[in-house]
């Protein structure tokens, strides 16, 4: 996304925030230790043998990107990190093509710094690397792809790496990457993932609700010239989603990812789509990426199999299931400012009540455009 940013939107800026959604009690000096860490970031950089491997292994990125990647330091300047009673609030704000970078490793240093500073007790070593290690073996045995998307909420860093590495070890051809492009490098996987929802929802801010599905699409083919091809689909409802996904763009992109809602339910929606369009859906992938174990993979693999073909993006289950609760949290785009305009609340929509962002204003008004009655 970050280079999609930089092609088509290069002075927009953006806000985002932190949202807790399972109102966690952080402890006195959360926000304390969480500034030195970030101020610790602006010594990271790229190395020569990081810059091999994303040009080896991710053509799809021009060099002019990866040397701008060379380049990039983060700015702990862009963050506001504030502790009240046992409350945190963290703001974003600068550059979208900049501050993009810094939702995933702050959720997983925010996550890892919980845990450290509550003294949490997860299972030993070798309980954990059992219970990844009987994951992997179950979707091997599933005959299902499945890839890590743990990073944002994973317990640790060294779990993660762990869990990347018995993956390899036991999943076979089960298991086809991770979103983390740093254990990619490590353990020589794919680095594999999709856009997000703020890709659409800053399009909205820009363009207006209507057109954002439709414009966002387009400066993504334009960008990746059918690589990287899997459309999130649940930015403003599915059903929204849906009467922009055309003929066209059914065809361009290899198929969809489920984010929010009942899987099942997605899939079917997906399925008499593609056929409405003339399409077979067994040339195309629905990623579900959705609260997703063991159990639901099975449940979702044996509705689908044969109808459409699948891919699991697991996280949390895969990263932070060691005996402690994992943190619900996000961070979302708030409010964007395209070049030439005024910011502009953000918005997102889910398939699943509840999981809606934005201001009560905002949220009614992205309702009434697409006339949404819940």
């Amino acid at each position: 996304m970050q280079n999609a940013v930089i092609k088509h939107f290069p002075r927009a800026k953006v806000r985002y925030k932190f949202i807790n959604r399972g109102n966690t009690n952080f402890p006195e000096n959360f926000a304390s230790e969480l500034r030195k860490i970030v101020q610790e970031m602006q010594n990271l950089k790229l190395s020569e043998e990081e810059k091999t491997f994303l040009t080896q292994k991710c053509p799809y990125f021009d060099p002019a990107y990866i040397d701008f990647l060379s380049g990039y330091r983060y700015d702990p300047g862009e963050l506001g990190i504030i502790q009240k009673n046992n409350e945190v609030e963290i703001s974003i704000e600068g550059y979208w093509y900049r501050t993009i970078l810094w939702e995933v490793p702050l959720m997983a240093i925010i996550s890892e710094l919980y845990f450290k500073l509550t003294n949490a007790k997860p299972f030993k070593t070798e309980a954990i690397e059992e219970i990844v290690r009987k994951k992997a073996s179950s979707y091997k045995m599933l005959g299902v792809k499945v890839a890590d998307f743990g990073t944002r909420r994973r317990f640790s860093h060294e779990n993660h790496d762990r869990v990347v590495n018995n993956l390899k070890s036991y999943g076979g051809k089960s298991f086809v990457g991770t979103s983390n492009v740093y254990f990619a490098y490590k353990y020589d996987v794919p680095a594999i993932g999709t856009h997000a929802h703020e890709w659409f929802m800053f399009h909205a801010t820009k363009y207006g609700f209507k057109q954002a599905n439709k414009i966002a699409l387009e400066n993504w083919v334009k960008t990746y010239r059918g690589d990287l091809g899997i459309a999130l689909s649940d930015t403003f409802t599915t059903d929204v989603f849906f009467k922009t996904f055309d003929t066209k763009f059914a065809k361009l992109f290899d198929g969809v990812r489920h984010d929010s809602g009942d899987a099942v339910e997605f899939a079917d929606k997906t399925i008499i789509h593609y056929n409405k369009l003339k399409i077979n859906p067994l040339t195309k992938t629905i990623v579900f990426s959705d609260g997703l174990n063991p159990s639901e993979v099975e449940r979702i693999s044996k509705e689908c199999r044969n109808k459409v073909q699948m891919s699991f993006g697991i996280g949390t289950n895969f990263t932070n299931d060691v005996g402690v609760k994992p943190l619900n949290m996000v961070i979302k785009i708030s409010a964007a400012k395209p070049e030439g305009q005024k910011w502009i609340d953000a918005v997102k929509l889910s398939d699943a009540k509840g999981k809606n962002t934005g201001t009560k204003k905002a949220v009614n008004l992205c309702k009434t455009v697409f006339e949404i009655n819940d």
